[in-house]
């Protein structure tokens, strides 16, 4: 089973990602299970603006990533908080995902069925409840099935703060969490393979 981990985090390569860095506890627990976990930082890649999977001009990576987005059974999302909303990167992403809605499979499927998605949040402000039913909402659009507690998040609380990798209160909570999501989120994936949906009626 193959995991998908996409971090839009607005931190380039090689600067420390708080968001990686709780998006690495549901991975080494999917690991655990027998995934082949994969990250990509999007941020690192020149992902154009636009609502199709095709490239949108010379140099648009976005192609690769749909390839992946294709392969992988599991997928998660992992945004920090802005404002109180997922990451310019994260909407760049749910953008490009929307032609998704239009691909289907040899069955005849939307080809988001039969996988599943999940949402890792980070920040030192409120608002990861936000973040997450915004990515989560999108997702389901899309066609992933969304477990239930299918989320982690830190924060310390409203207004500024420490970064997560810059204080130890609050993790034990998060990895929990991020454990019990990675659970429910393999569990359903090998679920659906077991008995997938069906393409919708006519």
């Amino acid at each position: 089973m193959k995991a998908l981990v996409i971090n839009c985090t607005l931190k380039t390569s090689p600067d420390p990602s708080n968001t990686h860095a709780l998006a690495t506890v549901v991975a080494a627990q999917l690991e655990k299970y027998g995934a082949e976990v994969e990250f990509v930082r999007a941020v690192d890649m020149d992902i154009r603006p636009g609502v199709v999977s095709e490239a949108v001009g010379p140099g648009d990576q976005w192609p690769q990533v749909h390839g992946k987005l294709r392969e992988s059974d599991i997928l998660v999302v992992a945004s920090p908080t802005w404002l109180g909303r997922p990451s310019s990167v994260a909407q760049r992403v749910l953008e490009r995902m929307d032609a998704m809605l239009s691909e289907t499979d040899d069955d005849g499927r939307p080809v988001a069925y039969n996988k599943v998605a999940g949402v890792v949040v980070t920040g030192n402000e409120d608002g990861a409840h936000h973040v997450i039913s915004e990515i989560s909402g999108a997702l389901a659009d899309i066609g992933y099935t969304i477990p239930g507690q299918a989320w982690t998040y830190w924060h310390l609380g409203p207004g500024p703060g420490p970064d997560y990798l810059d204080d130890e209160r609050g993790r034990d909570w998060s990895h929990r969490t991020g454990r019990a999501m990675a659970a429910n989120l393999f569990g359903t994936a090998k679920a659906l393979a077991a008995n997938p949906l069906g393409a919708p009626p006519e």
